[in-house]
């Protein structure tokens, strides 16, 4: 009985060194995407910034998401995290999407104007 309460535990601290490994590892990938993100040429233009701007946000929501969904408990947990992050993503795309409209229309209307003579 001793023995089995041993091996429990070792399984148990191995579980956890592995998913703390696990959770590092996705970290330094979501941290490595963000800063590829922050370092590509946006073209100079508000449009190309904003569009970097979003995806930086939408890369820490996935990362957010990542973090809660690997701390549920139960698949009732799960399924409420599930829940509220496509939640949160449609409301995100959808101002994401205005903002983006909003800002294309604004650039476009200043490259063609025409200088009156």
């Amino acid at each position: 009985m001793a023995e089995d309460t041993e091996v429990s535990q070792e399984v148990s601290a191995i579980t956890r060194a592995a998913a703390k490994q696990a959770h590092e590892g996705a970290d330094a990938y979501f941290d490595l995407l963000k800063k590829a993100i922050s370092s590509f040429p946006s073209g100079g233009t508000k449009l190309g910034e904003k569009l970097k701007s979003h995806a930086e946000q939408n890369v820490t929501a996935a990362q957010e998401y990542v973090t809660k969904l690997s701390e549920a408990k139960t698949i009732q947990d799960a399924i409420r995290i599930q829940t509220e992050f496509v939640q949160s993503q449609f409301a995100s795309f959808g101002e994401q999407a205005k903002d983006l409209m909003d800002t294309y229309a604004k650039e476009a209307e200043t490259a063609i104007k025409v200088p009156s003579p």
